[in-house]
């Protein structure tokens, strides 16, 4: 098994920049993940991110999953539970609007830092959604006008605590998936480990690396791409050592943005494969989505295709 792909964005910047683009490309090839290294952000924010999130975490979550989760989780079972994940969890939305104001026992220094965080952060996914363009031969800017609809894009983070789990064999910290949404950026906890990508039918370790950022492709990069670019099954297998902390930032379409193969890429298809991906309202795909999160992914494409003639032409490029 070839190694897990890092790519040292400072490369980008000499002479090893058709190498590392090449590695991007194969990474969202053949992976849909990627690690990244010298990404900008700075090690000190980062580690005030991971300490903070840590300290909120014990300080007021911890307890609650005990008393929430872990009791009913895990009473009586004997068998692998299917319909509940081991893990305590917040969402900090910022984009089109923000709700950091409006999330409880958050202390106002972490408020401001995670704004900042996530400024730092949506940066990154707008710079790497070009990388993709370039990659594909799309124009700069696509991906980012394609996700825009009428209010920008959605953007935001999940903010996520796995704790030691008793039985990791009955319980996954998160069931399998593939995420709906665009690009993701994950800050994870860099000794406890747990997150595995599906790859040739074998689950692989997505390794934990100091002040890394994992990238990972979602549904809508699969569409617009018509197939080239592949949404990837992952999942979190619960520790019993160790609580791992998670950060994952979403660069989702805007709610009403029309998602649908790139006609320039197109172009480039053999006439049977030319159009297999549907067109949809991303909200449209969302809300189906909410109930087939832990479902392979094809039967919802399938079933966005049979409501395909509804749908217009959005506020989307075109070349």
């Amino acid at each position: 098994m070839a190694n897990f792909p890092v790519v040292n964005m400072e490369n980008l910047n000499g002479s090893e920049r058709g190498v590392t683009m090449e590695k991007i490309n194969d990474a969202c090839e053949n992976w849909g993940f990627f690690e990244l290294v010298n990404h900008g952000i700075p090690h000190e924010l980062l580690d005030k991110v991971e300490k903070m999130t840590k300290d909120h975490y014990k300080k007021c979550m911890e307890q609650r999953f005990k008393e929430m989760v872990a009791a009913k989780a895990l009473e009586g079972v004997k068998a692998e539970v299917t319909d509940i994940d081991w893990e305590s969890t917040f969402f900090l939305r910022h984009r089109p609007t923000s709700n950091i104001s409006e999330i409880p026992d958050l202390e106002e220094e972490y408020r401001e830092l995670m704004k900042d965080f996530a400024g730092k952060l949506e940066k990154l996914a707008e710079e790497l959604l070009d990388l993709l363009c370039e990659n594909l031969g799309l124009e700069k800017g696509y991906l980012k006008k394609a996700f825009n609809g009428s209010k920008g894009p959605n953007f935001g983070t999940k903010v996520s605590n796995y704790p030691p789990c008793p039985t990791p064999d009955l319980i996954k910290g998160l069931r399998a998936h593939t995420d709906a949404g665009g690009i993701i950026l994950l800050f994870q906890d860099d000794k406890v480990s747990g997150l595995q990508l599906l790859k040739d039918g074998e689950w692989i370790d997505v390794p934990p690396m100091r002040h890394s950022i994992v990238i990972n492709l979602g549904d809508q990069i699969e569409v617009i791409t018509n197939g080239k670019y592949k949404s990837v099954m992952h999942r979190v297998i619960a520790q019993t050592d160790g609580t791992r902390m998670s950060l994952a930032s979403f660069y989702n379409p805007g709610n009403d943005a029309v998602i649908y193969p790139a006609p320039t890429l197109l172009e480039k298809e053999p006439t049977e494969k030319e159009q297999s991906y549907p067109k949809f309202v991303f909200d449209d795909y969302m809300k189906l989505y909410a109930g087939l999160k832990f479902q392979a992914k094809e039967p919802r494409f399938e079933a966005m295709k049979a409501v395909e003639a509804n749908v217009g032409l959005g506020p989307v490029a075109t070349v």
